[in-house]
């Protein structure tokens, strides 16, 4: 277990954040698709990494209560694969809740490299952490995960790496693109390497959509803050109130379906294209899909990881698996 104390040591930045003109070529591929569609990886600016933190501590959204239930009983056993002298590598850092339990509850951890598109609040985050743990060296790296990136050496070479991503994030993937992110997982896990992963499970539609369908409007304040952002940095002139959030489970996908819903026929102007939409059409935000536990470890297996044991809550809500590379 790494010492927790207090420091004021700045971390240092490895910056692969995508250039601007990414952001704008992908918004404007995804809205003249058919059906619109945005990337979810854009919900998580700075306000939208705040306003999900917010959706987690929501009564009806259980994965993150779940999972954290599940790590704090589970701890012990996970300490125990892992083993001593491990890398943790994080794709996307959240609030450190998670994160934290891990890191206290691992046999001495060399370093904590975490993976985040959103530069403020990954800066923010890995600070905190680097202020609370004065033995861990802290290695943040601004990239987009779903692509290969540079991964820096800790100062103190680890046993094994250990890849992290809690909070069932592979579920906004359809299966190849989950393959291919697993694949990416795998590349990083290096040889010896694990993955420990949160996954969501299959269970009754009214679960599901109470979770993505809040009584206090933040899931809805949270999809409708990408159209700010889009407004924000690439110029654009939505009215947010001419959109509505939505959010369905599609049963024979297994998914909930995340749309910003056109409440009119209207025309979108952004960096010099305009885009129509007709009153109903909907702008496709996010796939939530969820797994039966063995369905998942199937596709792991596509990807070239090996299950080695996987934990429950005793409602068969939510799973964390933990894989090895073949």
């Amino acid at each position: 277990m790494p010492e927790a104390s207090h420091s004021s040591t700045p971390v240092r930045l490895l910056d692969l954040h995508p250039p601007h003109g990414d952001f704008r070529a992908e918004v404007l591929e995804g809205l003249t698709a058919e059906p619109k569609s945005l990337s979810p990886k854009f919900f998580y600016d700075e306000r939208g990494s705040r306003l999900f933190e917010k959706i987690t501590r929501l009564p009806e959204y259980y994965p993150t209560r779940t999972e954290l239930a599940i790590m704090d009983r589970r701890m012990p056993e996970i300490a125990d694969l892992v083993g001593p002298g491990a890398c943790v590598i994080e794709f996307g850092s959240g609030s450190g809740l998670k994160t934290r339990k891990l890191l206290m509850g691992l046999d001495s951890p060399v370093a904590y490299v975490p993976v985040e598109i959103s530069r403020e609040h990954l800066l923010a985050s890995a600070q905190a952490l680097a202020d609370e743990f004065l033995d861990l060296e802290v290695l943040p790296v601004c990239a987009d995960f779903t692509q290969a990136f540079e991964l820096p050496e800790p100062s103190t070479p680890p046993t094994r790496n250990l890849v992290f991503f809690p909070g069932s994030t592979i579920g906004n993937f359809e299966e190849a693109d989950a393959i291919e992110l697993l694949e990416v997982m795998h590349t990083e896990a290096g040889p010896g390497g694990a993955l420990l992963i949160g996954v969501d499970l299959r269970k009754a539609r009214r679960v599901v959509e109470k979770a993505y369908n809040d009584a206090a409007g933040v899931t809805a304040e949270f999809n409708l803050n990408l159209l700010r952002r889009i407004n924000r940095e690439l110029g654009a002139d939505f009215n947010t109130g001419a959109f509505r959030h939505q959010a369905v489970w599609d049963d024979q996908e297994g998914r909930i379906e995340m749309r910003l819903n056109s409440r009119k026929d209207q025309t979108v102007r952004i960096s010099g294209a305009e885009i129509s939409f007709a009153e109903g059409e909907t702008i496709v935000t996010e796939y939530s899909h969820k797994y039966e536990m063995e369905e998942f470890a199937s596709l792991a297996a596509r990807a070239g990881f090996r299950s080695v044991k996987v934990w429950r809550d005793d409602q068969d809500l939510f799973s964390i698996h933990y894989l090895e590379r073949d």
